[in-house]
């Protein structure tokens, strides 16, 4: 039998609380073994088994802790990250992985020296919708593909409570913050653009960070539009996808994060699945008939995101999230970055 992982959090805010801690601890393969808090012992409360550190240099010490997960702001992602490793950890970084891509590359770099696993926290993989866009696709249900539009928007006019978020600074904004996860599906789904376009705004009006974007990834036949915005109260489709033989057009589901703040355990038979309103459209031709239908979504479950971590740590198995595909993400967001100051498209 195969000890488990002895992980630690860097800290137990809502990532922590909602997407890594019910994972850890209903996985037998992991041991959510300590956290950092500095003052409070949130983490102790609910699960009485976990030790709690005050800083993060004595969690760092303790020779049991094999995983160290960093989910602390996004500016501190390359310090801590690096600490760990540092330390002989195997590090888990959450997205966005670094602010800038020489970090990102130092970090790979110092990795591999050390022999440790390092990986971005891309949890949007492992959604319903997204799984359902891959299926869609790998079917070849559309034909040759010619535009894609992916959005991730929200209604929130007021400031976030997590100051860090609302701050101006580096890795700040909505581009680091979802445009982490669209641009991820983009390049899983379509790789590399040739060259990049953007539109980078502050459209809420006590917004001091950017909370607006469009990013046009240009490939040789394809057209793939990334949109986000904080004031959009009614929300068009989060895919849509037009191809030589049909379409395809699928709102976006969060039914995992929504069970995980309602404070569900993982798990069962029903975990991860949307409910029958939201199936995707299917308007195409196939086999020279056409047919449009509404498609069941595939299952998801952020739960195999950690089963490819125990993989990749015990069984030595490719890293499933690499952190060289987190350096191709802040890539993309560096690049667009300098188009929207440029107002100019930028090859890659």
């Amino acid at each position: 039998m195969t000890t488990p992982i002895n992980t630690a959090l860097c800290s137990f805010g809502m990532s922590g609380v909602v997407f890594h801690s019910p994972f850890l601890s209903v996985n037998p393969d992991f041991n959510f073994y300590a956290v950092w808090e500095r003052t409070k012992n949130l983490a102790q409360e609910k699960f009485q088994e976990v030790k709690t550190y005050r800083s993060l240099e004595k969690m760092l010490a303790d020779e049991l802790i094999e995983l160290v997960i960093v989910n602390t702001p996004n500016f501190t992602h390359y310090e801590y990250a690096k600490k760990a490793l540092e330390a002989g950890k195997h590090v888990i970084v959450e997205k966005p992985f670094t602010v800038n891509v020489n970090e990102a590359k130092e970090l790979i770099a110092f990795a591999k020296k050390q022999n440790k696993i390092l990986s971005v926290y891309q949890n949007r993989r492992y959604d319903s919708d997204y799984k359902t866009i891959k299926k869609v696709l790998n079917q070849k249900l559309l034909g040759d593909l010619v535009e894609v539009e992916i959005h991730y928007d929200r209604y929130r006019e007021e400031l976030s409570p997590e100051k860090h978020k609302e701050t101006p600074g580096p890795g700040a904004g909505v581009l680091y913050n979802l445009g982490s996860h669209l641009i991820d599906q983009a390049l899983q789904l379509f790789g590399i653009p040739e060259k990049v376009f953007a539109d980078i705004r502050i459209v809420r009006p006590l917004s001091k960070v950017d909370d607006y974007f469009e990013v046009l990834l240009y490939y040789p036949k394809l057209r793939v539009r990334l949109k986000s915005s904080y004031l959009v109260r009614e929300a068009l489709p989060g895919y849509i996808l037009h191809g030589t033989k049909g379409s395809f057009i699928k709102v976006k589901t969060d039914v995992q994060e929504t069970m995980l703040q309602a404070g569900n355990i993982p798990g069962g038979k029903d975990w991860g699945r949307e409910p029958e309103s939201e199936k995707g459209l299917l308007h195409t031709e196939i086999d020279g008939k056409i047919v449009k239908e509404y498609i069941t979504s595939e299952q998801g479950n952020y739960g195999d995101y950690y089963k490819g971590i125990y993989d990749a740590i015990r069984n030595n198995q490719p890293v499933r999230v690499s952190a060289e595909e987190g350096e191709n993400v802040i890539k993309i967001i560096q690049t667009a970055f300098e188009s929207n100051k440029l107002q100019k498209v930028i090859e890659i």
